[in-house]
């Protein structure tokens, strides 16, 4: 029998004991992904939650709250207008939560963690032992196990160490990834009342902070596509807005080309979040654009591209924020000429597809 079982409302352990300014400070932090980093219109909102939810309590109002952020670092009004800015330090804030909500709590397990199913000219020990091989340094030596290969091939009256006796400890061989992540701010992303940017956004800022705290050897680099496409940095993610665009994904996979065609490592792939097909070709400095359906001669400037990464050994994982047919049709094309992955995703499990996918890649070297 299909039904609900009710029980009683259990606070969230995380935020018993905390003070009234960190339970605040993660309504604000929510609010500035959503409204792109507007601290007015952020406190704006707050104060119409406290006014009717009151958030607040008699001891603890919201000029003490908005006082206690500027005091903390977290704003500041030093500008000529007298208003309210974000600081650098509210950025990261903004990048850790936004980790800990998709990917959870990450366990420490030393600076790296670059696995690989391969051993190789690494600086990270593992347990393995292997024979010695011309070139190995003797640090690498495993001494005892030496000796006793030693002992037992050659006896204890006459002791003899030979090369063939010798076993170094193995080092796994660490991998570097290069990886650009597109997102889609065309105006579908906030069509039919159903917001997809911030979800999109959260990923962005989880995966950055992934990558700077995790994997410090890795590049990330983030575009944005609309009618054309363009770099932005890590700081501004919180702030990416929809835009009146249409979805120029030609000039989002071109851009990131050849963005990866700087990169050195031989690891490189790309990640592109959009809700909708490619309607958007830029010609010189005019625009060709189609809306309705699928428009041959856009779908095929793209599914050129995609093939053309499959050349030159960039993988494309497209994370589909739609369940549109024809939209899946388009994206099973893509996919099929890059070789690639593709995932139709609600916006609640976006996160945890990305850095699955991303941990897989990373994991191996791709063949050009």
């Amino acid at each position: 029998m299909l039904g609900y079982r009710f029980t009683d409302y259990q606070p969230d352990p995380n935020q018993q004991g905390q003070s009234t300014f960190d339970q605040l400070l993660k309504i604000f932090m929510e609010l500035m992904v959503i409204t792109s980093g507007d601290v007015n219109e952020t406190l704006q909102w707050m104060t119409s939650l406290d006014n009717q939810y009151n958030i607040t309590n008699a001891e603890y109002g919201m000029g003490d709250f908005i006082q206690e952020l500027k005091d903390k670092g977290y704003i500041t009004d030093e500008n000529a207008e007298g208003s309210f800015d974000p600081t650098a330090k509210t950025e990261r804030s903004i990048r850790k939560s936004a980790l800990e909500e998709i990917f959870g709590k990450l366990k420490k397990s030393g600076q790296g963690s670059h696995k690989t199913p391969h051993s190789g000219a690494g600086d990270e020990a593992s347990t393995d032992r292997r024979d010695y091989q011309f070139g190995d340094s003797l640090e690498q030596i495993a001494m005892t196990d030496s000796i006793r290969n030693a002992q037992i091939n050659h006896g204890l009256g006459n002791f003899t160490l030979t090369e063939n006796d010798l076993e170094v400890n193995d080092t796994e061989f660490k991998t570097q990834t290069s990886t650009v992540l597109m997102i889609d701010i065309s105006h579908s992303m906030i069509l039919y009342g159903e917001d997809r940017i911030t979800p999109a956004k959260k990923v962005a800022m989880a995966l950055a902070e992934l990558i700077t705290t995790k994997y410090k050897k890795d590049t990330l680099d983030i575009i944005v596509f609309g009618n054309d496409a363009w770099q932005v940095q890590i700081k501004d993610l919180p702030y990416l807005k929809v835009g009146p665009y249409h979805t120029n994904t030609v000039a989002g996979l071109e851009l990131a080309m050849d963005i990866l065609r700087r990169r050195k490592t031989k690891n490189k792939q790309i990640f592109m979040i959009t809700d909708g097909k490619p309607t958007c070709l830029k010609k010189g400095i005019k625009y060709y654009k189609n809306s309705f359906g699928l428009d041959s001669k856009i779908l095929n400037k793209t599914l050129n591209l995609g093939a053309q990464c499959r050349r030159i050994g960039v993988p494309v994982t497209t994370f589909m924020i739609a369940s549109d047919p024809y939209l899946k049709q388009f994206v099973q094309k893509f996919t099929e000429v890059n070789n690639g992955n593709a995932y139709y995703s609600s916006l609640k499990g976006l996160g945890n597809l990305i850095f699955e996918d991303y941990r897989r890649n990373r994991r191996k070297q791709f063949k050009q």
